[in-house]
């Protein structure tokens, strides 16, 4: 996975330098051009891709910290309330 998040669009971005560098021309010029923004696409669209996924594991952990609040009467995060003295469980 990490090679179609990081790899490939670095790999498409350096293909559109080396046009640009090795053909001196405008053709070469556009072309390069194109293949760094396809680069910047595929980056873009891992990173959404990455963004809209982290909001799903936020709604688990949510959903999670609910449960243990049903069970037991206090979020996970704080600390359990005191019982009254003389009182056993």
């Amino acid at each position: 996975m990490r090679i179609v998040r990081l790899w490939l669009p670095v790999t498409i971005i350096a293909a559109g330098l080396i046009l640009i560098i090795a053909t001196r021309n405008e053709n070469g010029l556009e072309g390069g051009v194109l293949l760094i923004s396809a680069g910047l696409s595929v980056w873009l669209l891992n990173w959404m891709y990455r963004i809209s996924v982290s909001g799903d594991r936020d709604r688990d952990q949510e959903d999670r910290a609910r449960e243990f609040f049903d069970r037991h009467g206090y979020w996970p995060d704080e600390e359990p309330p005191q019982r009254p003295p003389g009182r056993r469980p």
